[in-house]
């Protein structure tokens, strides 16, 4: 399987304007090419890894590093998917039918009752979805080797909880660090987000358990990287840091 052919041949709905145009169109000058092709749009890994994306940003245009992001929804789906996260309407593309992760082999989620929202459950609770249990947990004790998320100055409103200050989180756990509840809050935001918009997230449930990978090309376009997500909170091979693969190609000349 040729992994940037398959890119490059892949025409989909641009979010920008509703064209239908290559996923890779405008990417010609880039050194790097970084590609995640992610489950529902209104998928919790969907938009903590758009968080990721958007806190590196400065850091991966510095790099020369065009992102491309492929999500299972709607137009609709994608306008509020780029309001909420800050993601790039011009960088977000949609497969409607998941035809893309079926491509790529991509791991459909777990598929033991013909409803999706039973399979769902039953992955939230760490039945086919190797890791989920264990990340959560992650959310709330801590984690030292994770970087701090939310600034001092920072307030984050995560319904039904009031507004948090970050300074909050110096005060319960330090700084510097992910302190305990820190990654919890932030998810909790999302949680809040989807479920108070989720006709509009997920217009379609068929493919609620779908996961997603991500693919890192090289100037020459040889893939470099890859990792294909095997359950729910699982979008990185590292979730402490799920963007450090791209340390080691940060001074490819």
């Amino acid at each position: 399987m040729n992994i940037y052919s398959i890119f490059q041949q892949t025409d989909r709905l641009r979010i920008s304007d509703g064209a239908i145009v290559p996923i890779l169109s405008g990417c010609d000058a880039a050194r790097h090419l970084l590609i995640i092709v992610c489950p529902q749009l209104g998928d919790f890994d969907s938009l903590e890894y758009a968080w990721w994306l958007q806190r590196e940003r400065a850091q991966l245009a510095a790099q020369g590093c065009d992102v491309r992001m492929i999500g299972i929804g709607d137009r609709a789906a994608g306008l509020k998917f780029c309001e909420f996260t800050g993601f790039p309407t011009g960088s977000l593309f949609i497969d409607r039918e998941a035809k893309l992760h079926t491509q790529l082999d991509l791991y459909p989620g777990l598929s033991i009752s013909q409803n999706a929202w039973v399979n769902l459950m039953l992955m939230c609770a760490g039945i086919g979805s190797p890791g989920t249990l264990r990340e959560v947990l992650r959310g709330y004790t801590g984690d030292r080797s994770a970087p701090q998320l939310i600034a001092a100055d920072e307030t984050v409103a995560a319904k039904p909880l009031p507004p948090i200050r970050g300074s909050f989180f110096d005060v319960a756990g330090g700084s510097g660090f992910q302190r305990p509840f820190e990654l919890a809050t932030l998810r909790l935001r999302n949680m809040a987000e989807v479920l108070g918009n989720w006709s509009t997230y997920v217009p379609d449930p068929s493919y609620l358990t779908q996961r997603g990978g991500t693919f890192l090309f090289a100037p020459d376009r040889a893939l470099v990287y890859a990792h294909r997500d095997r359950g729910i909170l699982g979008f990185a091979a590292n979730m402490s840091q799920p963007l450090a693969f791209l340390a080691k190609y940060r001074a490819d000349k």
